[in-house]
């Protein structure tokens, strides 16, 4: 279905950076925090230069991915699609904006949960049949991408991606649907691959004259729509709107999916009702979204500090100042401070210039990876009592060295607050953390976690008032990753690489192996991996 003779990249593919984790895999300075699966971006603006505007959105969502960055630029008859590895600032280098001419686009910004860092796993994909073009753009990570393989009766290799594994579907739906009937064919063929897509995905499509957006029915991953003056925007989060000089509309419900088009927009529902549950990841309000984002009507930002000021009612301390580990505790340490009355000053400074693909090749450089991107205001905290606000432990190695970086500088006492729950679980609906044998707080109590890290003391914001923070308690959240309740079944097997040649499990004779769904939390023992309806049936909302 592929016709790769209408992509043109700005490179030729190249082998890309892996990104091992765990504490003896040399990962950077951010090995604490998770990573977040993308940003998406989508824009419907006849008469405007939105191959710029998509840069000026893929640079406001850079944050959401880091590995690879694209764009697709339609002119109504032709779709042009650059995507290359590394930032958006790298990529657009090589991208002459003012030759991607045309009046929609999309782009995307990635971090890979599944399929591997490479070239090829760079999006917008892209797909052509003999009546049209579309390319696709996704936030999320599906957890039945082995299972829809092989009801398609696709080879190992043959895609290597779960968003390579939709764009097919959609081809091949497209490719049978045979002559042009309408302009809709991508939309058609939408409402009948959807339901049949389990797992986390905020998509963003285009062909030849639509952009479409769509959130599946637990909206995992945020979504959101934005007007201009003279056209339509789609974006991760609310800052890329800004950006732009696009006015906030609304996010799109869980569920849902808009077409953008010459008319305005339209909204359907692929989705049976009964599928739709809102779970928007905690972790955007946590960590992943930027402060200035909006998130169910509520200001991150405003969560952010109010995650601190409830950590500061939780577990006071005598302390001489409250400091935050850039960038994302800082809120949560302004939170704090106010609370508690100790004063607020900055303790660390974060070198913005180190990426996240840093990988050292020894221990001793390993070591000094945290030095890199952070380094101690010495003046500011020798002699002193810290309170050190962090979003999260994950593998805790990055934890640790901050902490002993602080007593090298001087630090009298060392506390930790964490503003979220001890995390103890992976995450399978596009988060990329690790193991459950690398996650620390799944191995190790709060007790011994302090020794590990060797603070003072520690404490973690309890899940009521982490919930609380946010201002939208009884909205919906999935919180799997720190209470081991999935919402959706995920299949015991589901790695990163599941749909690249060399990591199919086979049998002694050499079949491919099928693993079964289990719901609930999947059995994880120390060391296994966890990367991971018809047209009658849509209705107008």
């Amino acid at each position: 279905m592929c016709d790769d003779e209408h992509v043109r990249a700005s490179e030729q593919p190249g082998t890309a950076s892996d990104h091992p984790v765990g504490p003896s895999d040399g990962t950077d300075a951010d090995d604490d925090t998770p990573k977040e699966a993308c940003g998406v971006f989508g824009v419907y603006a006849p008469g405007q230069p939105v191959a710029h505007l998509t840069y000026l959105g893929l640079y406001a969502l850079q944050h959401r991915g880091q590995e690879s960055a694209g764009m697709a630029v339609s002119n109504g008859e032709t779709l042009m699609v650059q995507k290359d590895m590394g930032l958006v600032a790298h990529v657009s280098a090589d991208i002459k904006l003012a030759s991607l001419r045309g009046h929609l686009a999309i782009g995307h910004t990635r971090y890979s949960t599944t399929g591997s860092s490479t070239w090829r796993n760079a999006q917008p994909v892209f797909r052509a049949t003999a009546e049209a073009q579309f390319a696709l753009g996704h936030n999320g990570n599906l957890v039945n991408t082995e299972a829809l393989a092989e009801d398609q009766g696709m080879l190992p290799g043959t895609v290597t991606s779960d968003t390579d594994l939709v764009a097919e579907m959609l081809a091949t739906e497209m490719a049978a649907a045979g002559p042009r009937s309408d302009e809709r064919e991508l939309e058609h063929a939408l409402v009948r691959v959807l339901p049949r897509l389990e797992g986390a995905f905020s998509f963003v499509l285009m062909d030849e004259g639509h952009v479409i957006g769509v959130r599946d029915p637990n909206g995992f991953r945020p979504l959101c729509l934005g007007k201009l003056d003279h056209g339509w925007v789609l974006a991760s989060e609310t800052p890329a709107l800004d950006v732009v000089g696009a006015h906030f509309v609304r996010e799109l419900e869980p569920g849902e999916m808009v077409i953008i088009d010459a008319t305005g927009y339209r909204s359907i529902r692929p989705f049976d009702q009964e599928r739709i549950d809102p779970k928007l990841c905690l972790f955007e309000f946590v960590y992943f979204a930027r402060p200035d984002s909006q998130l169910y009507g509520r200001s991150v930002h405003h969560a952010r500090v109010k995650m601190g000021e409830r950590l500061a009612e939780q577990a006071p301390v005598d302390a001489d100042l409250v400091m935050g580990v850039p960038e994302s505790g800082i809120a949560a340490a302004e939170g704090y401070a106010r609370q508690s009355g100790i004063p607020f000053g900055q303790g660390l400074v974060k070198n913005r210039y180190i990426g996240r693909t840093f990988i050292a090749p020894t221990q001793e450089l390993r070591a000094l990876g945290v030095r890199m991107k952070l380094n101690p205001l010495r003046d500011n905290i020798a002699g002193k009592r810290l309170v050190v606000v962090d979003d999260s432990i994950v593998r805790g190695t990055t934890t640790r060295a901050m902490v002993k970086m602080l007593r090298e500088a001087g630090a009298r006492e060392v506390h930790l607050r964490i503003s979220s729950p001890p995390y103890k679980w992976p995450c399978f609906y596009g988060m990329d953390t690790g193991t459950r044998g690398e996650l620390l707080a799944a191995n190790l109590t709060v007790d011994e976690i302090r020794d590990y890290v060797d603070a003072d003391t520690i404490s973690y914001l309890t899940l009521d008032r982490l919930l609380e923070a946010t201002g939208a308690v009884n909205a919906g959240f999935c919180d799997a990753c720190l209470t081991g309740e999935y919402p959706i079944e995920v299949p015991v097997n589901l790695r990163k690489a599941v749909l690249e040649v060399d990591a199919v499990e086979r049998d002694e004779n050499g079949t491919p192996v099928r693993r079964e769904s289990t719901p609930g939390a999947p059995a994880l023992a120390t060391g296994d991996s966890l990367f991971p309806a018809d047209d009658a049936a849509a209705r107008r909302a």
